[in-house]
């Protein structure tokens, strides 16, 4: 963090917030889960396979405990594009340009509580949003209360516009909030092979969970397609965790729909990922460098779950980290305005907040400057950008802020951005 930063960070507000949240008994809990969005896992080579898809498992009904299906289909994103000029966001234009720009983070929490010192000082500094990571068995209870926490944090530094709070909750190895009131959610390779009404009337519960617990958005579904069950233990960040719904693109397409449809209705925005797609590399970004994904092209068929995703009107987008030696072999996914707004935006027509992964602590840009990988971020076109480190992500912001400042372009894409996300977070 900046010294302008620790300043802001110790004002007067925000020490008597602190000291609040020394109270907490707060327990340590384990990392990341591994190959989560925000997770460590294995690294490995970065050679990619040239193998196409295998069909993927049979499919067998849901357990019997899935609740009733009436879940309704999303309809289409309504969101203008950010070349339109359009009303800001009620609220918005009231705040600070820092507190504006904040709304394009989202700063990482220990899920357990164990670091709301630290997180609120980000809120407080200007950081607009929050997601937790880490693992917890707390339950719904809990977690609600670190949510409320940390939700004043935000309402310190500006109570205009309410925080989007996130999660992991993918199930399989990749469930971040567990405990009573959180259902035991089965991998997804498990509940690919059930039939989608079931999968998305089993999401709709999962998400009311979510949602009593104080989630606005899920880091979910994948929708990576990895080729065949034979080299899913290869893959890393996916198929080495079971975190594919299957081995062919239909399958992947269909049972990923029904799970963001089920969170949808339960009043749970589901962020869909790694586009476009992580299923052919070998390595996992947050702990390797010079992660490469060397067949994927800009007309991929592997493309499909992400385009039944926008048509369907998903509204948040997440990147992956690697780079596309044939769409954009020079810039990461999330530095490349091929990937964000031509792939994207163009070829897929999506409206929505394009959401990064984390950017601050995996290692594949660890080569970058923090202020080089928001300001690069934003400049390519993205809208959210998600950092698992609470110090970096008010650094990034004073970068944002400096940028912005100085350079018209820049602000008014930065602007338009926020504006996005505010819209995206109120549903409109």
């Amino acid at each position: 963090m900046s010294a302008r930063s620790l300043r802001r960070a110790r004002g007067a507000g925000l020490a008597a917030l602190l000291v609040a949240l020394s109270g907490c008994a707060c327990q340590a809990q384990p990392a990341n889960p591994p190959g989560s969005s925000t997770a460590s896992g294995s690294g490995g080579g970065t050679v990619s396979p040239t193998a196409t898809g295998s069909p993927g498992p049979t499919r067998t009904p849901a357990p019997s405990t899935s609740p009733t299906d009436s879940t309704p289909r999303a309809t289409p994103s309504s969101a203008a594009p950010s070349t339109t000029p359009v009303k800001p966001p009620t609220g918005l234009a009231s705040l600070t340009l820092r507190q504006r720009l904040g709304q394009l983070f989202l700063v990482s929490a220990k899920a357990d509580g164990s670091n709301l010192g630290a997180t609120a000082a980000a809120l407080q500094s200007g950081v607009g949003n929050f997601y937790l990571n880490g693992r917890t068995s707390g339950g719904v209870d809990t977690t609600a209360s670190v949510v409320a926490q940390l939700r004043a944090a935000v309402q310190a530094s500006q109570s205009v516009i309410p925080p989007a709070v996130a999660t992991d909750q993918e199930g399989g190895q990749v469930q971040v909030l567990r405990g009573p009131g959180f259902s035991a959610i089965p991998s997804a390779l498990q509940q690919g092979q059930w039939a989608p009404a079931d999968l998305r009337a089993a999401a709709r519960q999962w998400g009311s969970e979510l949602r009593s617990a104080g989630m606005t958005l899920d880091l979910a579904p994948v929708l990576d397609v990895v080729p065949s069950a034979d080299f899913a233990p290869q893959n890393i960040p996916i198929g080495h965790y079971q975190r594919n719904y299957g081995f062919d693109p239909a399958t992947v397409a269909a049972s990923g729909d029904a799970f963001a449809q089920g969170l949808s209705a339960a009043g749970v925005a589901p962020v869909v990922k790694h586009f476009p797609g992580l299923g052919r590399v070998t390595a996992n970004t947050d702990v390797a460098t010079d992660v490469h994904d060397t067949v994927t092209t800009r007309t991929d068929p592997y493309l499909q779950p992400f385009r039944q995703a926008v048509q369907s009107g998903v509204r948040w987008v997440m990147l992956s980290n690697a780079y596309y030696d044939r769409i954009d072999p020079g810039r990461m996914a999330p530095l490349s305005p091929v990937v964000i707004q031509g792939m994207l935006r163009q070829d897929l027509g999506f409206r929505g907040a394009v959401v990064s992964d984390d950017l601050c602590e995996a290692k594949q840009l660890s080569s970058l400057s923090a202020a080089d990988r928001a300001v690069g971020f934003f400049s390519a076109g993205g809208s959210l950008l998600v950092c698992a480190n609470s110090w970096m992500a008010s650094s990034m912001l004073d970068a944002v802020v400096a940028k912005a400042e100085s350079d018209p372009v820049f602000r008014a894409k930065a602007e338009a951005a926020a504006q996005l996300v505010v819209r995206t977070k109120n549903g409109s």
